[in-house]
């Protein structure tokens, strides 16, 4: 399938060879044990180790990763599952971890048990990959691309040879882009994470995450501490997220022409400041961007001058649901500042655009601007 578009790809990934009369795609299997007599030599013993569901489920991500390439990946209960697989399966005692400090909200509650567990966390922001100054002696090197929400970017390769050369393990989260936007793998990535209850299963009705490497012996550490902590997702959710990888390229398509209409449309306003998506050409991200990604993402960020205006603006939104998730096919959008935790102002918006129409949801976000900064 490596020569295949990735709308074909994303339909096709992961299907069984066709049986006569049976199912395409085949229902979820729930099963906590398994017929086993003899030696436990087969691919399925318990319900806890592996499922038919979660096979199909991988093999598909790994051929969406790293196309007609051999990688292995393993799903997750939710995207902080899959990252805590990572670096909790990889870090000891005395270890040297890099961790970017404008990452995902929770990273600094892994941290917090990383130093519990006596590893030592270095952390730089993504922009200008200022990882690299903290890098020396690290274990492993966590990268998050585009930036959650600043939507920094750096350069995966850079930092990859850098790290590589000192000896130090490389993890892309890279659930903000998914692997029809960057493939980190191909950047020299040793393990892709995302979580796939944003843009990867795009209905917001499902957590989970994976994490897909190529060496078989970082996969197989991955793997063991899914079984150790049971971090599984349930067969319903696999095959849920399964059949929704069939609408990827769709989804992400629309989600990303329609992110970049907005960002231009946000750059007229003079009283939105702080304009961030990395598809921008004016965007002090896009020359990284555009050399690593494929796609830019359905996330823009911007500012608008306070609290309060914030908080208007997302009231006056008819058609962008206030929530605190991304990646869906209906718009989101919130105050970030509103949890804490992000170095972030008052008024800043992170706006997840969804599939509606793009004029639809422009002439929405213009008007609830209009509404909430007194242009009527």
């Amino acid at each position: 399938m490596s020569t295949m578009g990735d709308g074909t790809r994303a339909v096709r990934a992961g299907l069984p060879e066709p049986e006569q009369f049976e199912p395409t795609l085949p229902g979820p299997v729930f099963a906590a044990h398994f017929h086993l007599s003899g030696e436990p030599t087969g691919p399925y013993t318990y319900g806890r180790d592996t499922n038919p569901t979660w096979t199909h489920l991988e093999r598909a991500i790994g051929e969406l990763e790293a196309p007609g390439e051999p990688v292995e990946t393993t799903v997750f209960a939710s995207g902080m599952a899959a990252i805590s697989a990572v670096l909790l399966s990889q870090a000891r005692t005395g270890d040297v971890v890099v961790l970017p400090d404008d990452g995902y909200q929770a990273l600094p509650l892994v941290r917090e048990q990383l130093e519990a567990y006596g590893v030592e966390v270095r952390t730089a922001p993504t922009g200008g990959d200022a990882q690299l100054t903290v890098l020396e002696g690290a274990k492993l090197l966590w990268i998050e691309t585009p930036s959650n929400p600043g939507l920094d970017v750096c350069d995966v390769r850079r930092l990859v040879e850098a790290a590589h050369a000192a000896g130090t393990l490389v993890a892309v989260d890279n659930t903000l882009a998914t692997p029809l936007g960057q493939r980190p793998l191909e950047l020299g990535a040793d393990f892709s994470v995302a979580s796939d209850t944003k843009g990867m299963t795009g209905h917001g009705d499902i957590l989970l995450g994976h994490v897909t490497c190529r060496d078989p012996e970082l996969a197989a550490g991955v793997r063991r501490w899914r079984k150790v902590v049971g971090a599984i997702p349930g067969p319903m959710e696999a095959w849920l997220a399964h059949r929704s990888l069939a609408t990827l390229e769709l989804r992400i398509d629309r989600q990303c022409a329609t992110a970049l209409t907005l960002a231009e449309a946000l750059g007229k306003r003079r009283e939105v400041t702080g304009l961030r998506y990395p598809g921008l050409p004016t965007d002090p991200s896009y020359p990284n961007a555009v050399r690593q990604m494929r796609r830019f993402g359905s996330v823009v960020s911007f500012v608008l001058p306070d609290r309060e205006r914030a908080e208007r603006f997302l009231t006056e939104l008819r058609l962008v649901d206030d929530a605190t998730s991304f990646g869906g096919v209906r718009s989101t959008a919130e105050r970030r500042a509103r949890w804490g935790g992000d170095a972030v102002p008052e008024g800043f918006i992170r706006f997840s655009v969804g599939a509606e129409s793009s004029d639809d949801l422009v002439a929405d976000v213009e008007r609830a601007l209009d509404a909430a900064l007194g242009e009527n």
